[in-house]
């Protein structure tokens, strides 16, 4: 999982990076240890495009210890992170601020915060987002000395979302994330009819950047450059006239690993707008779907996440109600009429 950072700390004689148009060097801290190199760089050159900072990692001119870095490069503490001459958007003035926003809480003390995240909400600003839940809780809560992500979820993904009010609960937190401790359960609605017997999928996945720092995943076979395993448990929990609805578990939190698994046996997520059917998604969202159903969002939704509490080691399970609007078309799938 990605460590959120806090701060940069610069070596004294430092400028602010992209203030002249110079070379600088960062010195990463204890805040920004463990953090993935673009999440860094984006958060450090506040106003730089998405684009742009994904365009210098990958030609090489962001440096760490002097060597080249990938994007995904875990940063570590005391490493230095050498930065090229940036121009900064003359637009961030203009960013509208997050407004404040609370969101349904499924469990809250001193250390951890749960939400209930809805669908259409990302959970941080970037890729064309002002601002998402991190940013408008933020704005909620500006008493709160911390506040941090300790995982994520897909814009159009509801449910469980996890976040630490403390830095010792995060470090926690994503270990256990990173030691697959964690038990995380969704509910899905796909294409077709599942077969009951198809219980495991095994499948590597392999992850690309575009130019917008747009990420597309796609299954490939075993052994291929670049692809890391991916491992989803499936259960069919009920068959619909033309759709099943699916218990899913993730052993491995690739991105996308859900709708990609899923997509690749033929049986997309009804709204996935990536992997998903464009046919039957538009036909959802303009009410020309199943029975007239008018569904215009993913069927995806973080409905169960189990860990170990990173303070008092107290085991908890935290569930998520399936939103209004899913259960409203799941009756209708069973009661047409």
């Amino acid at each position: 999982m990605v460590r959120s950072i806090i701060s940069a700390k610069a070596a004294p004689t430092a400028e602010r990076p992209g203030e002249r148009g110079s070379v600088q060097r960062v010195n990463v801290d204890e805040g920004s240890a463990g953090q993935r190199l673009d999440n860094f760089l984006m958060r450090l050159l506040k106003g730089v495009p998405k684009t742009h900072v994904y365009r210098v990692i990958r030609s090489g001119e962001v440096r760490v210890n002097r060597g080249r870095a990938a994007a995904d490069t875990r940063l570590a503490l005391g490493d230095v992170v050498r930065l090229p001459p940036v121009r900064m958007s003359e637009r961030i003035a203009d960013k509208p601020a997050a407004p404040a926003r609370e969101f349904p809480i499924l469990f809250e003390d001193d250390h951890l915060l749960a939400i209930d995240k809805p669908a259409g909400v990302a959970v941080h600003g970037g890729s064309g987002v002002s601002f998402g839940v991190i940013e408008q809780l933020r704005r909620a809560r500006p008493q709160a000395r911390f506040l941090e992500l300790v995982h994520r979820l897909d814009k159009q993904t509801s449910g469980v979302l996890l976040l630490a009010k403390k830095r010792p609960a995060l470090t926690a937190l994503q270990e256990q994330f990173r030691a697959r401790a964690t038990d995380k359960t969704y509910a899905a609605l796909v294409s077709g009819a599942w077969p009951a017997s198809r219980k495991v999928i095994d499948v590597p996945l392999h992850k690309t950047l575009d130019d917008a720092g747009e990420r597309h995943v796609r299954a490939v076979p075993g052994g291929s450059d670049d692809a890391r395993r991916a491992i989803t448990l499936v259960r069919l929990v009920r068959h619909y006239e033309g759709y099943s609805l699916l218990d899913v578990t993730i052993k491995t939190g690739r991105t996308h690993q859900i709708r990609v698994h899923l997509a690749h046996h033929g049986q997309p997520i009804v709204g996935d707008d990536k992997y998903g059917d464009f046919a039957v998604n538009r036909d959802f969202a303009r009410g020309t779907g199943f029975d007239g159903q008018r569904f215009p969002r993913m069927f995806l939704h973080a409905r169960r996440l189990a860990f170990d509490h990173p303070t008092t080691g107290e085991h908890i399970e935290l569930e998520a109600p399936l939103p209004v609007e899913c259960v409203r078309l799941l009756a209708r799938m069973t009661d047409p009429h």
